[in-house]
């Protein structure tokens, strides 16, 4: 569920050594652009400054906005001369560029899976690896969904569980993000549009057939002519599938085809214009809701409290993704070690423990730094579990780096 980077051209880079780093170049709808393989991390400095120059080649060439970078093997290697890199672009022609750390879990068993080889037939297995690292930064969600669940890390005892019990608790748990994300209908891949309750996987197969033979889906209602989706199945999936390209607007939210009337008379309650609807212009929404009680405008249109506060969210900002509204992917620069750091310096990190003294949260450096508890908030904290917790990000400040003793102080405090 993590909120995805849209719009931008992204450089997937798998590192390793002795088989050297892969790197995928993608345009910011995820197709490959390029494709390469350095010995960045591994051999002579000769050789590793040749594929510093390919890989700022590429960036140049592509107008590369982030780096998507696997976690795995000489990851920490690879950060050193993205590190590099970004000084030299930044010196040379003022160039921006970040990269981000992927979790790289589950890349192999994608790389060689038939759905790969149906996507990439004349691309390298070694080298779809890169390409899913960077599409993960792209859309995670869409991304993953082509791995098997048990692929993507889920604890060392998996094997301890009774593997169809996993199995069905953890499809239901991708199943549960892809229903609350939604689907766009119209580019949609088979293995994502399986997890939309209703549709099975040859459902799935005929809905993308059905959009090759005919072109684009221009309603949902058109859903109903695809083979094998009937009344009953149309019934469960139609609200998690979206249709930008639709006439209303409403087939771009989450909103069922049987609220549409409700959505409408609602509107029309509010004294909204079908111009209004048809340039979706419902900035002053809470101000006409004001003078409207919930309660009984539920009961006039024949629906649930709880159903029409999903309309009026939904109606607030059609086509809206809740992954906005989580933490964004940390954009890195270059600080890759304690050297790198300043007292008053300001970062991002990823809490990786929290013990009854503090928090430990990792800023990119070899080292995690320690927010003690009395630096995690400006008012009193009993246990630092109060403020914080494994995986969140949050903004640090360096308060003192002893690199002797390989200790680093931070603080979360306004300051």
């Amino acid at each position: 569920m993590q909120s995805p980077i849209k719009g931008k051209v992204v450089l997937g880079f798998d590192p390793g050594f002795r088989t050297g780093c892969k790197i995928a170049v993608l345009d910011d709808t995820g197709k490959v652009l390029d494709i390469a393989t350095v010995y960045a991390t591994a051999g002579s400095k000769d050789g590793i400054q040749k594929s510093i120059g390919i890989i700022k080649a590429l960036v140049n060439k592509h107008n590369v906005e982030v780096v998507s970078l696997g976690n795995g093997t000489a990851s920490r290697e690879s950060e050193e001369i993205f590190a590099q890199i970004i000084k030299e672009l930044k010196e040379e022609c003022s160039k921006d560029l970040y990269y981000v750390i992927v979790s790289e879990a589950g890349a192999s068993v994608y790389s060689a899976s038939e759905l790969a080889s149906k996507e990439y037939p004349d691309i390298d297995v070694s080298i779809r690896g890169a390409i899913s690292i960077g599409r993960r930064l792209q859309d995670p969600l869409v991304e993953l969904v082509k791995i098997d669940p048990k692929a993507i890390g889920v604890g060392q005892y998996q094997h301890d569980v009774a593997p169809k019990k996993l199995d069905e608790s953890l499809k239901g748990v991708v199943e549960d993000c892809v229903n609350a994300v939604g689907v766009d209908l119209n580019i949609a891949t088979p293995s994502l549009l399986s997890y939309i309750s209703g549709v099975n996987a040859s459902i799935a197969q005929n809905i993308v057939a059905y959009r090759e033979e005919n072109g684009k889906f221009k309603a949902r209602k058109e859903l109903l002519k695809v083979k094998r989706l009937g009344a009953k199945a149309y019934e469960q999936c139609a609200g998690f599938l979206r249709v930008m390209e639709s006439k209303d607007f409403l087939d771009n939210t989450s909103v069922h085809p049987e609220s549409y009337i409700a959505a409408k008379k609602l509107l029309e309650s509010l004294q909204y214009t079908k111009a209004d609807l048809k340039s979706l212009n419902f900035k002053d929404l809470d101000e006409r809701l004001k003078d409207i009680n919930i309660k009984e405008m539920a009961e006039k249109l024949e629906i649930g409290v709880p159903t029409l506060r999903d309309i009026i969210k939904e109606i607030k900002k059609p086509g809206r993704d809740p992954r906005e509204e989580m933490p964004k992917p940390i954009l890195k620069t270059g600080v890759v070690q304690m050297s790198h750091l300043k007292p008053g310096m300001k970062l991002m990190g990823t809490v990786r423990n929290v013990s009854d003294f503090g928090a430990f949260v990792d800023i990119g450096v070899h080292q995690d730094g320690l927010v003690h508890i009395s630096q995690l908030s400006d008012k009193f904290v009993k246990h630092p579990l109060d403020v914080v917790k494994v995986g969140d990000i949050v903004e640090v400040s360096v308060l003192e780096v002893d690199e002797k003793r390989k200790r680093i102080s931070l603080s979360m405090k306004n300051q």
